[in-house]
């Protein structure tokens, strides 16, 4: 068992859990199925979302936007989308029905394959609390869809900022009870990792293929391969 002494588990969301770029492929491929959109053009319109969504939420972090929830943001990606796909697929562009669709693909996103079984193994011996960029709203489309097992989940809309500001990670800390380094934070992104060490958390970096990897200065607590590998070197049976 790792030497650590931890009374809670503090989850992200979208990356960590859930294949958030597999659900948005699915969402932009369904603009115009069987077109121009399979393959490299998908591919091309996934980064314009993600491009959008991180630059957005950094305005918002860094006080050069007023807040809005994830919701908002995904709207706004979508409409982005929706026009860069027009210019190849005309249909793709022009109805308002497709981008509300394509929105909500944000909250349609398949879990990664170990963690249904790896959130119940450790929620057998840990609270877990799910701290998610997504709004409230959101939060709970998405655990829904994808079977997320939580006893608390927490949206950043609750400190009407986004991760990596700490009152993010803060509203963890309020809700558990807890001195911050009795609380592990879990994330597939280094620069999330580093927002929760900022604030006192313990860390541990879950491999992802979607995710932020750690960089040679960084110190997390854990590294592991998957939440069965996380579970182990918890001691959890």
């Amino acid at each position: 068992m790792a030497d650590l002494t931890i009374d809670a588990v503090v989850f992200d969301v979208l990356g960590t859990l859930v294949d958030e770029p597999a659900g948005l492929r699915t969402g932009i491929r369904a603009l115009a199925p069987s077109s121009a959109l399979d393959g490299p053009g998908t591919e091309r319109l996934l980064l314009l979302w993600q491009r959008h969504i991180e630059r957005e939420q950094g305005r918002i972090v860094d006080g050069d936007r007023p807040y809005l929830p994830s919701d908002a943001l995904d709207r706004e990606a979508a409409e982005i989308v929706a026009r860069a796909a027009g210019a190849e697929v005309p249909a793709a562009g022009a109805d308002p029905d497709a981008v509300e669709s394509l929105a909500r693909a944000a909250r349609r996103l398949p879990p990664w394959p170990d963690t249904v079984a790896g959130l119940a193994r450790l929620a057998e011996r840990f609270p877990l609390i799910g701290l998610s960029n997504a709004s409230r709203t959101a939060l709970l489309e998405l655990n829904a869809h994808a079977g997320l097992r939580w006893h608390q989940a927490l949206s950043a809309e609750d400190a009407r900022t986004y991760k990596p500001d700490p009152e993010v990670y803060r509203l963890a800390v309020t809700v558990a009870g807890l001195p911050p380094e009795r609380l592990l934070m879990v994330a597939a992104h280094a620069w999330d990792l580093r927002g929760a060490q900022a604030l006192g958390l313990r860390t541990a970096y879950v491999a992802r293929p979607v995710g932020d990897p750690p960089t040679p200065s960084d110190r997390f607590d854990l590294y592991a391969e998957d939440l069965a590998d996380l579970a182990d070197q918890l001691g959890v049976s």
